[in-house]
């Protein structure tokens, strides 16, 4: 067995604050959005659309601060459920060594947080540690082009019943 280099990838920082209600948390970001320094920035990716059509706002034309402003206004955060971890390419699949982020530190930093919401069943692999902490938790069919088997309207209902139901 030769060696390789490992690289190790380091995801976002959480976009919240003390007004945040609802929880958005994904896997750990794409090599698109690694390389964009956003949240979800894959073309493909329907978490913007999806959250733009729940908000009534084109969040998907709007430059990314304005995105993170619009979104934190409606009380909804975003965040991963690994800090770090290894990774070839963007699969969840293919997330090694991944070093868990520190949900427990949720009750300071957005007090008002009442639900977790998992983009897709990787992330929701936290969702008894959610329960546990307290909060409503519930798993989101994810907005990842590798889960393209639902129709967007599909997802968007599901979305919206879990998130504003």
């Amino acid at each position: 067995m030769r060696d390789r280099d490992v690289n190790l990838l380091a995801g976002f920082p959480p976009v919240i604050d003390r007004r945040t209600r609802v929880l958005i948390l994904g896997s750990f970001p794409s090599a698109a959005s690694l390389a964009a320094g956003e949240y979800y920035a894959h073309p493909q990716n329907q978490f913007w659309r999806v959250l733009g059509a729940l908000l009534g706002q084109p969040l998907r034309e709007m430059p990314y601060v304005a995105r993170l402003q619009a979104v934190r206004k409606a009380g909804i955060g975003i965040w991963d459920i690994y800090a770090t971890c290894e990774r070839e390419g963007s699969l969840d699949s293919a997330i090694r060594a991944g070093i868990e982020n520190d949900l427990g530190g949720l009750r300071h930093s957005a007090p008002a947080l009442r639900r977790i919401g998992f983009n897709g069943r990787t992330a929701a692999k936290r969702l008894r540690e959610v329960e546990a902490l307290g909060y409503e938790a519930v798993v989101l069919p994810s907005t990842s082009p590798a889960h393209a088997g639902m129709k967007f309207e599909d997802k968007l209902a599901r979305w919206r019943a879990a998130l504003l139901g």
